[in-house]
């Protein structure tokens, strides 16, 4: 029974490193690049990659199991097309997903937000990020919890590529601070309740397996 644990173990350390590989490494119809990460934000990444394979199933075999497609909504529908999706898993990854990000815009680690982030969000990012080293301004954000996390929208294209809209309702604590650490925005006492709509995407090719922020709204 020991050896059947270690060989479960290494197959799943396996998947992980598979997985992060499709992350990190090539994409289709590129050259591979080279991608720095700090420490901190490739662990959390390896984290979220774990977590997607221990969840491993499919929206596919819960259709089957209920027996009655009729039944699914219009979102069901267009999730269950999606290769591999499995609801629960992608909201939990989502859920981490948006912690990652945040933190990593508010440290100013561009790296892993290039990893996790669209070109034209990443743009936009960078340029707050440079305008605050500019100004020797910090942010701060203490993420209390989620009060829901729910896809919203689900739309394929054309291209076959996904769009997953996901509703964060989230309490923080978010203030800026100017070079002496004076808040100049914000209240490092006050909790907020903030609504925000991310969209991710990826394309329906079940070789991959990570989602790309492609929208934020509030």
């Amino acid at each position: 029974m020991m050896y059947l644990d270690i060989l479960v173990l290494l197959v799943v350390v396996a998947l992980i490193f598979q997985r992060l590989w499709r992350v990190l490494g090539t994409r289709p119809e590129e050259e591979p690049r080279q991608i720095k990460l700090s420490k901190e934000g490739a662990e959390k990444l390896c984290d979220l990659l774990r977590d997607e394979v221990e969840k491993r199933s499919t929206s596919q075999d819960e259709v089957k199991e209920s027996g009655n497609v009729a039944e699914m909504s219009d979102l069901d529908i267009t999730l269950s097309k999606i290769p591999g999706f499995n609801k629960i898993g992608f909201i939990n990854s989502a859920k981490k997903a948006f912690q990652i990000i945040t933190e990593a815009f508010n440290k100013a680690d561009t790296e892993t937000l290039k990893v996790l982030v669209d070109k034209n969000i990443f743009k936009k990012l960078a340029a707050i990020i440079k305008e605050r080293k500019e100004n020797e301004v910090t942010a701060e954000t203490d993420f209390i919890c989620f009060d829901k996390a729910e896809i919203t929208k689900a739309i394929i294209d054309d291209k076959d590529n996904a769009f997953l809209s996901v509703e964060f309702v989230s309490e923080q604590v978010n203030v800026l601070r100017n070079k002496e650490g004076e808040v100049i925005q914000g209240d490092e006492n006050y909790i907020q309740t903030i609504t925000d709509v991310w969209t991710f995407t990826k394309p329906l090719d079940a070789k991959i397996n990570s989602w790309l922020l492609v929208s934020t709204k509030k």
